[in-house]
């Protein structure tokens, strides 16, 4: 069964940090670009990063550029999210997602982080 796993989620105070961790099972991330997105209360989903199959790329949103890295582990078929200096802007539920040409993409059932004082 191919499942995505998001965690490490929580509520953060703003300027601090949270990493996700998005863990695949059923499928092998290294033949998958990966992405995270998110969705804020009331908000479509939207783009957050991305790196390529074997991570010799990553993009970013405006939004998130210098304060966010994504990155991947393809021996433990795991990616992250480092999340600094978090902003009262940032909370929602955060997703990853799996994309190979021809295939369809997977979706994890999100991570909730909360930035409050």
């Amino acid at each position: 069964q191919v499942q995505l796993v998001e965690s490490g989620g929580g509520l953060v105070q703003p300027g601090g940090s949270l990493r996700l961790s998005c863990a695949a099972s059923g499928f092998t991330i290294s033949s998958y670009a990966m992405s995270w997105y998110r969705q804020g209360p009331g908000k479509e989903r939207e783009f957050v990063a991305s790196i390529t199959r074997a991570g010799g790329s990553t993009t970013y949103a405006d939004s998130v550029n210098g304060r966010f890295t994504i990155s991947r582990d393809n021996a433990k078929n795991t990616v992250y999210l480092q999340m600094n200096s978090l902003k009262p802007e940032d909370p929602a539920v955060y997703f990853c997602k799996g994309v190979r040409v021809g295939s369809i993409p997977y979706w994890g059932q999100g991570t909730q982080v909360t930035v409050s004082s």
